[in-house]
């Protein structure tokens, strides 16, 4: 993400921390479009995948957010998201690609259909919580070039995740 817009992203993320503080909001930094998650495998299985993708030579797109979602149980909230307005398509694509990858590797295909999105908060409560309002989003937050594929491993803590890089794939 661009750095003017990751700062109007800070800056919109502490405004919803202080309107809905019973959710642990991303840092901006930590903002992604998760493609796939894998789960604890063996580190030469990370690597199969890796290098099946590189070959495949996946093409790089735009991204542009659009407007917030949620992930519910019931009424209440567990996830706050950011759908794409553009590039939502090219990410079903890539989306598509590193499933078909891991199922290659003898993963278990994912259960739930891909939705293309940028999760902002999660709910402190596991069964999730009433969402106030929240601020309006920016406008005009320009689009961004997705051009790398990144594999993490992430590690969850007290104050959220922690992503350790493993692999990193340009897309062409």
């Amino acid at each position: 993400m661009p750095e003017a817009q990751r700062k109007e992203m800070e800056r919109y993320l502490a405004a919803c921390s202080a309107a809905a503080p019973e959710f642990r909001w991303t840092p901006a930094e930590n903002l992604h479009l998760t493609v796939r998650f894998i789960g604890s495998i063996e580190p030469s299985v990370v690597d199969a995948i890796a290098d099946h993708l590189d070959e495949l030579e996946l093409q790089a797109f735009d991204l542009e957010p659009g407007e917030l979602g949620t992930f519910k149980r019931g009424r209440l909230v567990r996830v706050v998201w950011l759908q794409l307005r553009a590039g939502a398509e090219q990410a079903r694509e890539l989306a598509a690609s590193v499933e078909a990858e891991c199922v290659r590797a003898g993963l278990e295909p994912e259960a739930r259909p891909f939705q293309p999105h940028l999760t902002l908060a999660r709910a402190r409560a596991r069964d999730g919580v009433a969402l106030p309002p929240l601020p309006s989003l920016p406008t005009g937050l320009p689009t961004w070039r997705a051009d790398d594929l990144v594999l993490y491993s992430s590690h969850l803590g007290r104050a959220g995740a922690v992503y350790e890089p493993l692999r990193n794939l340009r897309l062409r």
